[in-house]
C-alpha cells in the first residue's frame, strides 16, 4: 500500500518537474527565435548600407560575423542563467532529483525483502 502511494507521489513530482522543464524550454525556444529574428534584421541593415555604398562588403561581412558572435555568447550566458534558476528553484521547492527517487526506491526494495524475509521466518 505504501509502495503504491509513493509510486503516485513519484509520477505527479515527474509530471510537474517535466511541466516546468517544458515551460522553461518554451522560454528558451522563444528566446533563440527571438535572436534569430533580430540577425535577420541586422543582416538585411547592413546588406542596405553595402547596396548605397556607406560601407565595404568586407567591412560589412565582418560587421555581421561579429555581431552574429556577440549573440551566441549572449544566448550562452541566458541559456547558462535560466538553467541555474531552475536548478535553484527546484532545490528551493524541495523536489528530488531522479537520483534522490533512485535512491529512495532501491532502499525500500531492500527493505520490502528484509520484511519479507522476517516474515517468513516467524
Amino acid at each position: 500500500m505504501a509502495e503504491k502511494t509513493i509510486e503516485v507521489q513519484e509520477e505527479m513530482l515527474e509530471k510537474e518537474l517535466n511541466t516546468m522543464l517544458a515551460a522553461a524550454r518554451k522560454v528558451l525556444l522563444a528566446g533563440i527565435g527571438v535572436v534569430a529574428l533580430a540577425q535577420e534584421e541586422i543582416e538585411d541593415f547592413v546588406n542596405r548600407l553595402i547596396e548605397r555604398g556607406e560601407i565595404a562588403e568586407k567591412d560589412g561581412r565582418k560587421l555581421i560575423s561579429d555581431i552574429v558572435e556577440r549573440r551566441k555568447k549572449q544566448v550562452e550566458e541566458v541559456e547558462s542563467e535560466l538553467e541555474s534558476k531552475i536548478e535553484e528553484m527546484l532545490n528551493r521547492m524541495n523536489v528530488p532529483t531522479k537520483a534522490d527517487i533512485d535512491a529512495l526506491s532501491r532502499k525500500i526494495t531492500t527493505l520490502t525483502k528484509k520484511v519479507d524475509e522476517l516474515k517468513k521466518a516467524s
